[in-house]
Parts: structure tokens; C-alpha cells; sequence
């Protein structure tokens, strides 16, 4: 039970072992790779896409060149109505001077038409390619793509001014060519490769970086949890190293002013509860020596009142039940102060429970008040005065405060895991208040305004808890569902309590 005014230390918390999937480690981590992989992606498609815009408008510029060159120079020597013949001999040449290079060539002059060799095998122009040749005195391409290959078709109209050929005039013949794009696409998967190989080293330095700067920015916020850790242990003077002027850096600074005030407050708290603690333990002593001669004098006087009449009577005895009160409040106080000392110990001993709790009772005078129900054989190692205090205490505020029939029972607790004992006390009385129950254990807390001037010292539920959690046991308060409260106590058969050499 935690004393009043005492401060205690913050239960240790479990550290969770699966976190390193959703932990910032790896959310910094993956940030930095998708940074990265959408960065190097981002680039290297932009980077691709020009250079493949490049290349082929250079291929093409150069090709569509090279062709209106060559036919330039050959239909120089067509007749201005060319045949079948001269057809064939106009692609057959063009196709021959760029064998190299692959051209396939068409010419069409109304209903004549004549291509080189080699077309059967590749796609020939589209018919809007052929509709566009066919009404614009200018060349026209495209890219036409097949499976994994691509070719360049172009089509030229031949024009004509005067007695020579010039851009000004269709002269009905139109050629067209076909070019492979090998080298082309060549390039292009070359391009495709190396952005590829790129952005893998890319990724890798990426999560290197990535690694190196978490390691940089965890390494302060895995200080801080370890120093928030050490200081729910209670050690208030753990400090962190503030380095740099970054917002960590001011975290950290935070913290130290924080554990330095804190550390300030708790010592001083401890400081005051110290000096309570030695207080009450003084005061309770010096009390002792001056309440031996008042109840000295106060047996003596107690001896007297038979003969005694009047308001002399009830002096004497008003005196000597205060007295007695007072007495049992030194008492309660001095055991009390021990506890809030550490001194209080346990002298063990193998005990038959129910025989110990009917002792109890007969030593007060309850057996006839209490029913019992105390199966023998139960044997616990106990410590007999203080078991003898718990359920002294119990009993005695069900007889005061409770209802009859007062019952005290006793039974095994069968738990795989921790076996124990089980020791029950309930009355029949009004039960407690609900707004109590949370409080009953604490010192010098009563339940309602009736008990304020009770007997009691208001210590006896705090000392029974005291007593229960000495043993390693627990202590709880409820409400009976038919009225009446109940109390139980769970000891284990083993006590985690100190144990005194007997």
C-alpha cells in the first residue's frame, strides 16, 4: 500500500519488442528510399525521354534529308510523265545507293506503282500518311511500330515549276521510304539499361544516407527514452548532453531543466516526508513514557467508580476511555511509522490457519459473534502476530460498523499459477458507500461522518493492508449483492515478504 505523503517509484514499463516495423527508424528509412526511388525514377524518365526525343528527331532530320537529297538528284533524269520502267529503275537505284542504310523504297505515279525489294517484309506507309503526301507539297513522316521494332516512313511528293521539279507544284509522283530504326532502338535500350543500373545504386546510396541519418537522429531520442526510463526508476539526476543548437538539441535541453526542477521537488517532498515520518515516530514515543502513568492512574481511578456518583463518574470514565483511545493511537502510530521506515518484518512460522483464527476470536470474545466456516489441514508459513492483527481488525469494524450475522471464512485458493489462501470476512450491515471504497485503506480515512468519533484510530484498515502486502498477499473491499460488506484477503503459500531467522 502506498503510505500518504510518500512518493513512490513508477512501475517498470515493458519495452515493446515488435515496434521496429512501424518505429521511426524505418518510417525514416522508407521516406528516404521513396524519396529517393521516385527522385531517381523521376530523373531518369526525364532523362530518357530527351535523350530519346534527341536521338530520333536527329535520326530523323537526317534521314528525311538524305532522302530529299537523293530524290532531288534522281528525278532530275524522269521524263515529266514517267512509266513503269522508270519507276522501277528510280526506287531500284535510290534503294541500291543506301543499301547500308536499309531504305526501302515505293513510288506511285497515278495507277503505276514500283517499290524496291525488300518492302514485302516491312509495314508500308498508313493511309493518312498517304492522304497527307497526296495534298501537301511538303514531306511528311511518322513512326510506325511493330512488336519490338520501329521504322521511319517518309513520303515525299515531287513538285514541279516551269521544265524543272521544284516545291512549288505536284507532279503526281510521290515517294515514300521505309527505314529501319535498329540502331535507334539500340540506343534507346541502351538509354533504358543505364537509367536502370543507375537507379539501383541510387536506391542503395539512398538507404545508406538513409541509415546514417537515422542512426544521427535516433541516437539523442533513444537517449531521451533511455533517461525518461531511468527516471520513472527514480533516479532524478539523469541528465542529457545537449550538442548542437538544433530543435534536438533543445528537446534535450528541455528535458535537463525539467528532471533539474523535478529532481528539486522531489527532494524537497522527500525531504518534508522524512521530517513527517520522524515527527510521528518521535512524538509517538515521547507520548509513551507520559500515557504509561495516565493509564496507571486511570486503572486506579477505574477501580474507583463504584464509589463514585455524578458527574465525577463520568469524568473518570469519559478519562479513561479517552485514554485508552490514545494509547491505541500511539500504538497504531508507532506500527505505522514502522512501516514507513522499512523496519517491519516478518517472523515466519508454519501456522494450521483455521486453529490460528479461532485463536483470534477466543482472545477477543467473539466466538459466539462471528460464524465461521475454517476447514482444518489449511497450513500456510505466516507470521502469527501480524495474521492475528489483519484479521483482528477485519472482524472487529464488521462487528462495529456491520450488520449480524458476522462470518469469517476460510478456504484454498486452487490457482495453477500461484496457489494461495483465501480469508474472508462479511457482515450483513448497510455495506460501504461507493464513493468510500476506493479510500478505505488509506490512513485515517473514515467512512462516513458517524465513525468520526468512533473508537477507532483510523489506522487499523491501513495496517491490515500494510500487514496483507508485507505477506506478498492482497486486500479488497466490495459490497455483498444482498447487503452488507465483504472483505478478503489472498496470501500466497509461499511469502514474497522478508523472512527473520526463528
Amino acid at each position: 500500500m502506498t503510505s500518504q505523503g510518500h512518493i513512490p517509484k513508477a512501475a517498470p514499463r515493458k519495452r515493446s519488442r515488435s515496434r521496429s516495423l512501424g518505429g521511426l527508424r524505418a518510417r525514416l528509412l522508407f521516406s528516404f528510399v521513396l524519396v529517393a526511388a521516385l527522385s531517381a525514377l523521376g530523373t531518369g524518365a526525364l532523362t530518357f525521354q530527351q535523350a530519346r526525343t534527341g536521338v530520333l528527331q536527329q535520326s530523323q532530320d537526317t534521314v528525311v534529308n538524305q532522302f530529299r537529297q537523293s530524290v532531288d538528284a534522281a528525278v532530275l533524269e524522269l521524263p515529266s510523265a514517267p512509266g513503269q520502267e522508270e519507276l522501277d529503275s528510280l526506287v531500284a537505284r535510290l534503294a541500291r545507293e543506301h543499301q547500308t542504310q536499309q531504305w526501302n523504297v515505293l513510288a506511285t505515279y497515278g495507277d503505276l506503282r514500283a517499290a524496291s525489294s525488300d518492302l514485302a517484309s516491312v509495314d508500308g506507309p498508313t493511309s493518312e500518311l498517304r492522304a497527307s503526301v497526296e495534298t501537301r507539297p511538303v514531306a511528311v513522316f511518322q513512326r510506325v511500330r511493330t512488336g519490338n521494332h520501329s521504322s521511319l516512313v517518309v513520303g515525299l511528293p515531287v513538285t514541279y515549276s516551269g521544265d524543272g521539279y521544284t516545291a512549288r507544284t505536284l507532279s503526281g509522283l510521290t515517294l515514300y521510304l521505309i527505314v529501319p530504326q535498329k540502331s535507334e532502338q539500340a540506343y534507346v535500350d541502351a538509354l533504358v539499361t543505364a537509367v536502370e543500373r543507375a537507379t539501383l545504386p541510387a536506391l542503395g546510396l539512398a538507404a545508406l544516407l538513409a541509415l546514417l541519418l537515422a542512426r544521427g537522429v535516433l541516437r539523442p531520442v533513444r537517449a531521451l527514452s533511455k533517461a525518461t526510463r531511468r527516471m520513472a526508476d527514480g533516479h532524478f539526476d539523469v541528465r542529457l548532453s545537449v550538442e548542437g543548437t538544433d530543435e534536438l538539441a533543445d528537446l534535450a535541453q528541455a528535458f535537463n531543466d525539467t528532471a533539474a526542477a523535478l529532481e528539486e521537488s522531489i527532494t524537497e517532498l522527500r525531504r518534508m516526508e522524512a521530517g513527517a515520518r520522524r515527527f510521528a515516530a518521535d512524538i509517538s514515543h515521547e507520548l509513551r513514557t507520559p500515557l504509561a502513568a495516565m493509564t496507571a492512574v486511570t486503572d486506579v481511578l477505574a477501580e474507583e467508580t463504584p464509589g463514585l456518583v455524578g458527574d465525577t463518574a463520568d469524568a473518570v470514565h469519559l478519562i479513561t476511555e479517552e485514554t485508552l483511545r490514545l494509547a491505541r493511537l500511539v500504538d497504531d502510530l508507532m506500527e505505522i511509522s514502522r512501516f514507513d521506515a522499512h523496519a517491519a518484518e516478518l517472523n515466519l512460522d508454519d501456522l494450521d490457519l483455521a486453529e490460528s483464527l479461532r485463536r483470534t476470536l477466543a482472545i477477543r470474545g467473539w466466538p459466539d459473534d462471528v460464524l465461521t466456516d475454517l476447514p482444518d489441514g489449511i497450513r500456510a508459513r505466516v507470521d502469527p502476530r501480524r495474521l492475528d492483527v489483519v484479521v483482528a481488525n477485519l472482524v472487529g469494524n464488521a462487528l462495529r460498523h456491520g450488520g449480524q450475522p458476522v462470518t469469517l471464512t476460510l478456504a484454498l485458493r486452487r490457482a495453477p499459477d500461484e496457489p494461495g489462501v483465501l480469508i474472508e470476512v462479511s457482515d450483513h450491515g448497510p455495506g460501504i458507500p461507493e464513493s468510500a471504497l476506493p479510500h478505505l485503506f488509506e490512513r485515517f480515512y473514515k467512512a462516513g461522518p458517524a465513525r468520526s468519533r468512533s473508537e477507532s484510530s483510523g489506522l487499523g484498515l491501513a495496517i491490515t493492508a500494510e500487514n496483507v502486502h508485507l505477506h506478498g498477499g492482497h486486500i479488497h473491499a466490495a459490497n455483498r449483492p444482498g447487503g452488507g460488506a465483504v472483505f478478503t484477503v489472498e496470501l500466497p503459500l509461499r511469502p514474497h515478504g522478508k523472512e527473520e531467522p526463528t
